[in-house]
């Protein structure tokens, strides 16, 4: 069929992006496909346009509820009524009407973990799948940057859904992982269409800076002169409060600090704020940006030194999704790398820990306080627990996993060092490590290459007062636009 003209009348689009269109036609032929391409490039029309073309509903498994409860709005204000999300968000009955009527959405975001739950799986398995998606397919190998052992499931639930035709989707996968992902998933033969990961429009730059302090002003400066909206990432949640709180000071009254220690109503608000231009600059920790719908991005920078290179490219690629000319800069102390160390070290669980959790008799459900578990920590013990092993068995055979997984998360670490203190190309490096050959000549490269960074700063200097915008009147706005795009839908139908 005319994939170009149900384009254009269904989402408004011209052109597919790279890689859109020979994914859909690999579905639509009934491949099951994995595909690895660009941020920024537009995944999620990769299942939402087959979708539309098959028979059947499709279900799109989504690891954080932010992402899918941002994916779900955007498709209710385009106009699509039958999208549900299975996730926390919903109410015990808004849940239960739901799953009473499943086979009457085409679109069902759901989560790992609900996936998880034998009565709302039994439900999925008395609908009709057309498509099974996954995203963020990374996530189920244990060698991928964000590793989740509830996706390790994932083909076992695709076994009970029937088999259905198969889409599994990520940005930054090594060779190593996409293997993994298909093995995980039992997608045989599957179509593979791996992108570059390149984004020649984002210029990277790496500040090498003797001092904490130094790096503060530094980071002060880039805030006031580059062009903006920005987005500033931080590994410590004080860290980011302090630093938003400073760039107010400092006269850059559009700067906000946003984390998972901010009440989820203002969140949501902050978000909100800067995705319709009343905030310019956000100081966040990583979950910020997934999902969000901003293609105006003008730079990105790394505060702290992130845990690996595919978390470090996926959260740059959050630049320049309109195409044009954006930065990336990274600013780096030497014994930066002690901060993401300690990070890798509290998302493993300790030998003490190991050895009460072997001996847990209670809920599980209280296991993470009384064991004084973070929830990555709490995540691994309750993914190891089905080993059939004695107490102290048990405790060797996971702490020998554990182990391997703290060397690994090590080894990314250094690798990310080594490109920060390389005096190669940062492209090619990047593109090295994703095994792609090095980068063709660009002239807004990396601070190797010559980078001119003022080309990446504005004329207008910062300052005046935020006018916070209230909750209700950003939802008086997105009143506003549904109804009118309701009123352009309808008046096309006529």
């Amino acid at each position: 069929m005319d994939l170009l003209s149900f384009l254009k009348s269904k989402f408004g689009f011209s052109a597919f992006r790279p890689g859109q269109e020979e994914v859909i036609r690999s579905l639509l032929d009934g491949k099951d496909t994995l595909a690895m391409l660009a941020t920024g490039t537009g995944k999620s029309l990769c299942y939402q346009l087959p979708a539309y073309l098959l028979d059947g509903s499709c279900i799109i498994v989504s690891p954080l509820l932010s992402l899918m409860q941002d994916q779900t709005e955007q498709m209710k204000m385009r106009g699509e009524k039958s999208v549900v999300a299975l996730n926390s968000f919903l109410t015990g009955p808004e849940r239960e009407a739901a799953l009473a009527h499943l086979g009457a959405f085409k679109f069902i975001f759901v989560s790992p973990e609900m996936l998880h739950n034998r009565y709302v799986l039994g439900k999925l398995k008395t609908i009709r799948t057309a498509l099974f998606a996954v995203d963020e397919a990374h996530c189920i190998s244990q060698w991928g940057h964000d590793f989740r052992p509830e996706y390790l499931n994932l083909g076992e639930v695709r076994k009970q859904l029937g088999t259905p035709l198969t889409l599994a989707l990520t940005a930054t996968a090594t060779e190593q992982v996409r293997d993994d992902i298909c093995k995980y998933l039992g997608l045989k033969d599957p179509n593979r269409f791996i992108y570059s990961v390149n984004r020649p429009n984002i210029a990277i730059k790496i500040d090498r800076i003797p001092s904490y302090r130094e790096k503060e002003e530094k980071l002060v400066a880039y805030a006031k002169n580059l062009q903006k909206p920005g987005i500033i990432y931080f590994s410590s949640k004080k860290a980011a409060e302090e630093m938003a709180a400073r760039l107010r000071q400092e006269g850059i009254a559009e700067a906000a600090a946003y984390h998972s220690g901010i009440d989820q109503e203002q969140r949501i608000l902050i978000q909100q704020q800067f995705i319709y231009g009343q905030i310019k600059i956000i100081c966040a920790t990583s979950a910020f940006g997934m999902g969000v719908d901003k293609a105006d991005i003008r730079f990105v920078i790394h505060f702290h030194l992130p845990l690996q290179m595919e978390a470090y490219l996926q959260e740059i690629g959050r630049a320049g999704r309109d195409g044009l000319p954006s930065i990336a800069v990274l600013l780096y102390t030497e014994g930066d790398e002690r901060l993401p160390l300690q990070l890798i070290e509290a998302e493993l669980p300790t030998d003490a820990q190991l050895a009460a959790f072997s001996r847990w008799k209670g809920d599980l459900k209280e296991a993470g306080a009384a064991l004084g578990c973070t929830e990555p920590q709490l995540r691994f013990l309750l993914h190891h627990r089905v080993l059939n092993l004695p107490e102290e068995a048990w405790t060797r055979e996971v702490a020998a996993i554990r182990n391997e997984r703290m060397a690994y998360k090590r080894r990314k670490l250094k690798e990310m060092v080594q490109m920060v203190r390389s005096s190669s190309c940062r492209r090619s490096e990047i593109l090295r490590y994703f095994g792609e050959p090095p980068a063709a000549g660009n002239e807004a490269c990396c601070d190797i290459c010559g980078l001119e960074t003022a080309l990446y700063e504005s004329n207008q200097k910062s300052g005046g007062t935020l006018e916070t915008v209230p909750a209700w009147e950003l939802l008086l706005q997105d009143l506003f636009r549904k109804g009118e795009q309701k009123w352009h839908e309808e008046n096309r139908r006529i």
